[in-house]
């Protein structure tokens, strides 16, 4: 059967059945847990990841299946969903494969940049039968992007290391959602070319002399207040803590987090200035 080019379709380009209030969601992508909770559809959840923290009060009495990577198979067939969301970066794909093999709809997901979340709205609001909130979800997006890009282009372009790691030092590659989150707002990551989505490196790499400022994320490496002097004395440039979800997550929190990002930019150039 050949589906209407329409009909929403996963990152693979895979059509899954629309089963709305019927459907049994396991998410394995915190963010898209939250996503789905702020869609209406928590009473839909059946399953998620320890890290499906968001928002605490709803998911308290969903049962967890593991975490993003050390997922348990067992325990999601045991809860007989018709659909499982997955995403190319956090979830390994022989998790999915094998998914796949008891699973009904496998949907994956890949959003590249804060604008492909339109897609990801829609796609959740065909499967799950709530494209009224999508859509109000997609114009308060539309609102977010719409600032953080006036933003980028009222102030100074900056070149900052984003750091999500700490022994060893690693950071993101121009290809992550992150990167992209954060050139919305006028801040372009080093280095300009990787081989690996997330590098490491070595504080003498050449490409760090036209570094302006170091961002250091909260999340996946637990960065705090106490190693701000660490990373300013290794890199003597400024140093700022941020909220790694701001960045990171896509989903609704990407609205919150565009906006959050402009009020930074714009705090610090001020400081700078």
């Amino acid at each position: 059967m050949i589906l209407p080019t329409s009909i929403p379709a996963d990152a693979f380009g895979q059509h899954h059945a629309a089963l709305g209030r019927d459907a049994r969601i396991v998410s394995l992508v915190p963010s898209i847990t939250e996503l789905l909770c702020d869609l209406g559809l928590s009473d839909q959840l059946v399953g998620r990841t320890g890290f499906c923290i968001h928002p605490r009060a709803a998911l308290r009495a969903i049962p967890k299946v593991g975490g993003t990577k050390d997922v348990k198979l067992d325990r999601i067939r045991a809860l007989a969903p018709t659909h499982v969301i997955v995403n190319v970066d956090e979830n390994p794909r022989p998790v999915a494969e094998a998914l796949s093999a008891f699973v009904p709809n496998v949907v994956v997901t890949h959003p590249g940049a804060p604008e492909d979340n339109r897609c990801l709205y829609a796609l959740m609001g065909h499967l799950f039968d709530c494209r009224a909130a999508a859509d109000e979800l997609s114009l308060a997006l539309d609102a977010a992007l719409t600032e953080a890009r006036a933003v980028g282009a009222e102030l100074p372009a900056e070149s900052v290391l984003y750091l999500i790691w700490r022994d060893p030092w690693m950071t993101v590659s121009r290809e992550t959602y992150i990167a992209a989150t954060l050139a919305t707002v006028g801040w372009h990551t080093v280095p300009p070319e990787a081989s690996e989505r997330y590098p490491s490196f070595d504080w003498r790499a050449p490409w760090l002399v036209g570094v302006d400022r170091v961002l250091l994320s909260t999340e996946p490496y637990r960065f705090q207040d106490k190693h701000l002097a660490e990373v300013a004395a290794l890199s003597g440039r400024p140093v700022q803590l941020i909220d790694g979800e701001w960045t990171s997550w896509y989903g609704s929190r990407a609205v919150a987090g565009l906006r959050k990002l402009a009020t930074l930019r714009r705090a610090l150039a001020g400081e700078r200035a």
